[in-house]
């Protein structure tokens, strides 16, 4: 265990950076848009209970969310040790979200634009 936490911190001494930050900032946000992408889905579901036109776009572009933050989450895993493909999910995801439901995705687009960012800057 020593060894593994040993062997860890010299690797992101060669590297020269901790993509902690990334992490986290991508895990909060693929979780944010899950909750999101299946508030989105429960809106849709509602509407289309009582024949709402549009429902099922809403609920189909809900699901497509729901999938985009799960690649989000797994480029955020990605960042330590591919940061550039890492970031570019996060960023891929984060744009994709909030253009698939908008306002349910604001707060876990921001995480994930933000961690893709971070990743794709940093060195």
């Amino acid at each position: 265990m020593v060894e593994e936490i040993k062997r860890e911190e010299s690797i992101e001494n060669l590297n020269g950076t901790s993509r902690t930050l990334e992490l986290v900032l991508g895990i909060i946000g693929g979780f944010f848009g899950l909750i999101g992408g299946i508030g989105a889905v429960m809106v849709g579901s509602i509407g289309d209970a009582f024949s709402a036109s549009g429902a099922s776009d809403i609920m189909i572009l809900g699901v497509v969310a729901v999938v985009v933050s799960i690649m989000g989450i797994i480029g955020a895993v990605l960042v330590r040790n591919k940061p550039k493909l890492g970031g570019l999910l996060m960023m891929l995801s984060g744009i994709i979200g909030f253009i698939c439901i908008f306002l349910f995705y604001v707060l876990g687009g921001v995480f994930l634009v933000i961690g893709g960012l971070l990743a794709l800057i940093r060195k």
